[in-house]
């Protein structure tokens, strides 16, 4: 991941970096009941997105955010740690620092199939 340590900054560039990012897979039906309906797809595949950003995300991204539904958010956003591929990806596309980063590979089945 990183040199060093990396926290959460709160910054949002993974809660707005794809719309095909965020999709349910492995949750349990009953923990995906409590999302609220206006945070899931028309679909039902994942949550809903307002371009690439998802719709639980409050806040100014690259300022400060935080999510409306931490305490029951996906498994895809539970995986995102703070420095890891993904996290680091989703800033530098919004144009934020990853200082003393190195990015690893990452694959997104998802964005495979497209």
């Amino acid at each position: 991941m990183l040199s060093g340590s990396f926290d959460c900054n709160a910054c949002g560039a993974c809660c707005s970096h794809s719309s095909a990012w965020p999709r349910f897979s492995t949750e349990p039906d009953s923990r995906l009941d409590r999302i609220p309906a206006e945070h899931v797809s028309r679909d039902e595949s994942g949550m809903r997105c307002d371009g690439a950003r998802c719709s639980a995300l409050v806040g100014k991204v690259g300022k400060s955010t935080s999510c409306s539904i931490y305490e029951i958010r996906p498994d895809v956003c539970r995986a995102c740690l703070p420095g890891g591929g993904d996290c680091l990806i989703a800033r530098r596309g919004r144009g934020l620092s990853a200082p003393d980063a190195q990015v690893w590979p990452t694959v997104d089945p998802y964005l495979q199939k497209a």
